[in-house]
């Protein structure tokens, strides 16, 4: 055989080849790379959203701490708020009792000054009768002079 039918029938052989390849070996390679690069581009579509979804819950979550923030603040203000209202009502009904008790025991102190002096006008008036009686030597009747006793009761 000579080199040009070698040549020949090697470029025959490379064409079958060729078209060999290019109808059944291509298209599934091809195909598979394909599908290959659809996977890729979903999977970076789904990582881009999962990115974006991410920064929206990261946002949603910021804004809730935000809020949780706010209303815990609020909370403690109206805490600390009624807090001192309670404390401040507490003080104004101690002060009040206080001015009850101190009240009470100034109007006892004032009965019992009433009482002492009602005793002793009686005791003076016992006393005035009974110097009287001494000087006079005599009994002094105290049914009759009971008038006589209350008015000097009264100016004593």
């Amino acid at each position: 055989m000579s080199i040009n039918a070698t040549l020949f029938v090697q470029a025959i052989v490379f064409l079958i080849l060729v078209w060999f390849t290019m109808k059944f070996v291509w298209p599934p390679i091809a195909k598979a790379l394909d599908e290959r690069a659809q996977k890729i581009a979903d999977g970076l579509a789904a990582a881009d959203r999962a990115k974006s979804e991410l920064t929206a819950a990261n946002q949603r979550v910021e804004k809730e701490l935000s809020q949780a923030r706010n209303e815990t603040a609020s909370r403690l203000a109206d805490a600390d708020r009624r807090a001192q209202a309670i404390i401040e009502e507490a003080k104004a009904r101690a002060t009040e009792e206080g001015n009850k008790i101190v009240a009470a025991a100034r109007a006892e102190a004032e009965q019992q000054a009433v009482q002492a002096r009602e005793a002793l006008r009686e005791q003076v008036a016992a006393l005035a009768v009974k110097g009287a009686e001494q000087i006079l030597r005599k009994e002094v009747n105290a049914g009759v002079h009971a008038d006589l006793l209350n008015r000097l009761k009264t100016e004593l």
